[in-house]
């Protein structure tokens, strides 16, 4: 009767230390995730700043902006991050920069998940509306 109470506690404690193990990783990896999505949000917003930046001359004085220099800054904006990877594109006289980042796992790895990604997204006026 001995070794059958003591088989139950062990059965409860593997349950116990896996459901904490993927707590764990629910905190640690999603933090870690959060702060990857963050990143990634943040250098598109500088690539499209950029971008915007490289056509305020023009914009001032009333020309048409160079659109290939603008998605040139913004590109290399995403060139320097070497930990997020993007594309910029032109739509309708609006600069689009999608950018993507991602994160190994630590404590998720364990049940099969070794990279959680994350994306972001930012735009600017390149052409002002009349």
């Amino acid at each position: 009767m001995r070794d059958q109470r003591g088989m139950s506690l062990s059965v409860f404690v593997a349950v116990a230390v896996l459901a904490l193990l993927l707590v764990a990783g629910l905190v640690v990896d999603g933090g870690a995730q959060t702060v990857a999505a963050r990143r990634a949000e943040l250098v598109a917003a500088a690539a499209a700043r950029a971008a915007a930046d490289e056509t305020a001359a023009a914009r001032l004085a009333g020309q048409r902006p160079a659109v290939n220099d603008a998605i040139a800054a913004a590109q290399k904006v995403l060139a320097d991050s070497h930990d997020v990877t993007g594309e910029v594109r032109l739509v309708g006289g609006r600069v689009q920069v999608i950018t993507t980042s991602g994160v190994d796992t630590v404590f998720l790895s364990l049940i099969g998940i070794t990279r959680l990604s994350a994306t972001g997204s930012a735009e600017a006026d390149l052409v002002a509306n009349r």
